[in-house]
């Protein structure tokens, strides 16, 4: 896998800012009131069947996105505000 850059104080505070923002009711609408395309909704299903292959089991799926939360919030530098 290839390592992103790590980005810039102000490149990251301005990230920050964005995930953070509180959409207003009429973003959400909109963009509630678009479809998935159908290539969009069989890559979905796809993924979800080889995720559930991969990890057949409520406690291995768990386990999966525990291990993935410390790995990505490790390699962001705790952007996601730590806890386990």
């Amino acid at each position: 896998m290839k390592r992103v850059p790590t980005p810039s104080p102000e490149t990251r505070e301005r990230l920050l800012a964005l995930a953070g923002r509180q959409l207003t009711p009429d973003e959400v609408r909109a963009a509630m009131a678009v479809p998935i395309s159908d290539s969009e909704r069989d890559e979905s299903l796809s993924l979800i069947r080889w995720f559930r292959r991969r990890y057949p089991t409520p406690g291995e799926r768990l386990a999966y996105a525990r291990r993935a939360y410390r790995r990505w919030s490790a390699a962001h530098g705790g952007l996601a505000g730590g806890g386990t």
